[in-house]
């Protein structure tokens, strides 16, 4: 074995990582929810969002460290790292669009409530 075959194995431990951390986050927001709702909380739905985006965003995040460890520490060549590039761009805009989705603001705003 390796090094190529023992980075590229850590690439896919923390994209697994990533992809449990996503399930777990729906089965957790779901089980939530359904609490809630039989005990007639209100803001169910909101509530629900903002647990399935968070865990979203944690899995979106693993999911980039994944691809950055197998990009970067196994031989790059110009074009991984553009692909790879181009895969950060792309879940860093899903991220600041589910921030923004979650909280109502940008993540480099100032919190306006007192929390």
């Amino acid at each position: 074995m390796d090094f190529d075959d023992v980075v590229t194995g850590i690439g896919r431990v923390i994209d697994a990582a990533g992809v449990v951390a996503i399930v777990i986050g729906i089965v957790v927001a779901l089980v939530v929810a359904a609490r809630s709702l039989r005990r007639g909380e209100p803001d169910v739905y909101s509530r629900f969002r903002r647990l399935l985006g968070r865990s979203i965003l944690l899995g979106l995040e693993l999911l980039v460290a994944g691809d950055i460890v197998r990009t970067v520490a196994a031989q790059p060549t110009l074009l991984s790292v553009g692909v790879l590039a181009f895969i950060v761009v792309i879940r860093t805009f899903l991220s600041f669009s589910l921030e923004l989705e979650i909280t109502g603001r940008w993540p480099w705003s100032k919190r306006t409530d007192a929390a």
